[in-house]
């Protein structure tokens, strides 16, 4: 039988990927997106969309009354690190108080299972110590952005204890993909992508040896749908349990694209983590899900698709 899914965020790059995944397995999801960063255009015409912003209660109260959803992805989110250094309160609203809004209304109209988009590159810190990173060691974000997805889980926990509300929170690595926007901070496979494609020099910021740990957004999608049925009250990384610098991404890309140009190195960005490993043996224990993509298969279909759109 076809089910109700809300999707928050769905007209964005990891939203948008949950919600087509969704019409193929026959349910149907509703969208909610406030156009910031996500786009109508990555949704099919005959999804039901709601431009809404998180942060509005009455209008996100109206969307649970006239659908009745039965589970929620929660993909909606301030996404960028920079931002939210220079802008922490409104990270705050939108990543925290979005987020309440959303759990006192999944309680009010008795959401079955809600899943959560948090954030592996961000929530261990500078040093973790362990590589790749468990989840049994100890959270400590650095920036507001890590600090309000922290503060999600634990509201996620508050609210699973004290009304029932089953969860589960997804702890991404550096997810990629199509539809990813190159034009923005985050996602340098994506700016990179768009720059070689139309011979322009591509800036790699410090040494190029920043290490993180790449996730195809088509194995993130997956995870999304296995977080309906397994994972309830956990939160679990999302990811390869490899890392691939900087470096390394250029080199790839440059190969796929036959580009010829030599990357300039400018000035480290402030805040940037050395390396973001995430260990992915809880995803394979409990949520029954590893990723599928290698590097050079995900980068070579995020590539097509960028080809596509010159």
């Amino acid at each position: 039988m076809a089910e109700k899914f809300l999707i928050t965020g769905g007209a964005g790059f990891i939203g948008s990927n949950v919600v087509d995944e969704l019409i193929k397995m026959g349910n149907v999801p509703i969208v909610v997106d406030d156009l910031s960063t996500g786009n109508k255009t990555n949704l099919s015409s005959n999804v039901v969309f709601y431009e809404c912003d998180v942060r509005n209660k009455a209008q996100l109260e109206k969307v649970f009354q006239a659908e009745r959803p039965k589970y929620l992805i929660h993909t909606a989110a301030q996404i960028s690190v920079s931002k939210s250094v220079r802008e922490p309160f409104y990270d705050a609203e939108v990543n925290i108080m979005g987020m309440i809004n959303l759990l006192d209304l999944s309680v009010k109209y008795s959401i079955e299972k809600f899943v959560f988009s948090s954030s592996g590159g961000v929530m261990y810190g500078e040093d973790p110590k362990i590589y790749p990173t468990p989840e049994s060691v100890c959270p400590d974000p650095l920036s507001p952005y890590g600090i309000a997805k922290l503060s999600c889980e634990k509201y996620l926990k508050f609210y699973q204890k004290e009304f029932g509300l089953r969860y589960t929170a997804l702890r991404y690595g550096n997810v990629y993909g199509p539809r990813q926007n190159p034009d923005g901070e985050a996602g340098v496979i994506a700016i990179f992508a768009k720059k070689m494609l139309r011979g322009e020099q591509v800036t790699i910021n410090g040494d190029g040896e920043y290490v993180r740990d790449y996730i195809y957004v088509k194995d993130v999608v997956v995870a999304n749908i296995k977080a309906i049925e397994f994972g309830d009250g956990e939160s679990i990384n999302i990811g390869t349990g490899t890392g691939k610098s900087v470096n390394d991404v250029f080199r790839t890309l440059k190969s796929r694209i036959n580009y010829i140009l030599d990357p300039v190195y400018g000035p480290a960005r402030s805040g940037d983590l050395r390396k973001s490993i995430l260990e992915n043996l809880k995803a394979k224990n409990i949520l029954r899900w590893e990723p599928t993509y290698d590097f050079e298969r995900g980068i070579s279909e995020t590539v097509s698709y960028f080809e596509g759109r010159k």
